[in-house]
């Protein structure tokens, strides 16, 4: 079954090959018929129409019947650095030979249908003097032909290698992407085995509501290994379990406030994004804290951009530490801006500063891509 259908695939690619050189010939000869019909109508000999059309029509469908092997021959010798040389006699041999094929053929159509042309009978030796006379027409035929299959030929592996090219960059790109997500595992996954080890002897039920959570949050990581994007109401399930298990470890000094909009709970976001962000607002703007901290997450989405905003209370950012420090000190501050840059190019803010209310303050905005058909769900805040 499968090859009747390569078979009829073959010949109807084969069929509509030949159709489109035939008509593109057929216009090319009717374009010569209306020049040479219109040019000889106000001269001494006016040429009728049905003379034009039958010598003008009969050149061009010869030359459509010989285009394949032109394309043939140009498939078959490529003038290129190494062969260059035996590809212009081929194309050089094979041009003269055309034209003479093509002009002594001519010649005989038009005996056929005149009896004489140019004043002479049909004769093998009058079909060879016409075709030595339309030598230079025959030859300029074929090399035009071959200069447009070439080009073709060449634009066509230009694009090919366009296309590979940015196969392999998208391929690097998403294996840039991945590699980027799977430090978060270990990042994440060290410091929260290392805070299990602290409450071991002093809060085992704390530890093991740790280890519970933990297992949830690598569950939902799974469940996902392979995705760069998720909706934002996924990532925000990763984030509580995040949160869960850095409220254990705090205990009553954490107070988390999360307000999404539920328009933007469908909105696509880079998986993973938010649990380094929350991480670096605990270690500095709670974990230093004697006194209960506070993380607020916000979400809305507006203009065609989903914002995402992530303030602590802590003591903010110092007058003589910048931005850069802090992307240079922790890995999950420096892994997000690669992976939105990797994802977004110019078309995302990543934002580090001071709130005018105290803490530090980040702000994400990314592009607003929702997944079709996707419903929308009520808020879900917690504190």
């Amino acid at each position: 079954m499968d090859e009747l259908v390569t078979k009829r695939r073959w010949w109807q690619s084969l069929w509509a090959r030949a159709g489109l050189v035939f008509g593109v010939w057929t216009v090319i000869g009717l374009i010569f018929t209306l020049q040479w019909y219109f040019a000889a109508y106000r001269s001494e000999q006016p040429v009728p129409w049905g003379r034009a059309l039958y010598v003008q029509m009969s050149w061009g469908y010869l030359w459509a019947l010989a285009t394949p092997l032109v394309l043939w021959l140009v498939h078959r010798f490529p003038i290129e650095k190494q062969h260059w040389r035996r590809s212009v006699l081929v194309h050089v041999f094979a041009s003269t030979l055309l034209s003479f094929a093509t002009g002594i053929a001519g010649h005989l159509l038009l005996s056929l249908k005149y009896g004489a042309v140019l004043g002479r009978p049909y004769s093998f030796q009058n079909s060879l003097r016409f075709a030595v006379s339309n030598y230079t027409e025959g030859v300029g035929t074929y090399l035009l032909v071959a200069f447009l299959a070439y080009a073709y030929s060449y634009y066509q592996r230009y694009r090919q290698g366009e296309l590979r090219a940015t196969r392999l960059e998208a391929q690097l790109s998403q294996a840039q992407l991945q590699a980027l997500k799977m430090q978060l595992h270990p990042h994440f996954l060290f410091n929260t085995l290392h805070s299990i080890s602290a409450l071991l002897h002093r809060d085992t039920d704390g530890a093991r509501k740790m280890i519970s959570r933990l297992g949830d949050f690598l569950r939902l990581t799974l469940e996902n290994a392979g995705t760069q994007e998720v909706t934002l109401k996924q990532e925000m399930e990763f984030l509580r379990c995040y949160l869960e298990i850095e409220r254990i470890r705090f205990q009553d000094r954490l107070t988390t406030r999360v307000h999404v909009d539920p328009e933007a709970l469908d909105t696509h976001v880079p998986n993973l994004i938010l649990q380094p962000i929350v991480e670096n607002a605990i270690r500095h703007g709670v974990a230093p804290r004697s006194t209960p901290g506070e993380i607020e997450i916000r979400a809305k989405q507006e203009e065609g951009f989903l914002r995402i905003r992530i303030r602590d209370n802590g003591p903010g950012l110092p007058m003589n530490r910048s931005t850069e420090s802090l992307f240079k000190k922790g890995l999950g501050l420096a892994n997000t801006q690669t992976r939105l840059d990797r994802l977004y190019g110019a078309r995302h803010r990543f934002e580090i500063a001071n709130d005018p209310e105290g803490g530090l303050a980040v702000t994400l905005e990314i592009p607003a891509a929702r997944e079709n058909g996707a419903a929308t769900h009520d808020n879900d805040g917690r504190r």
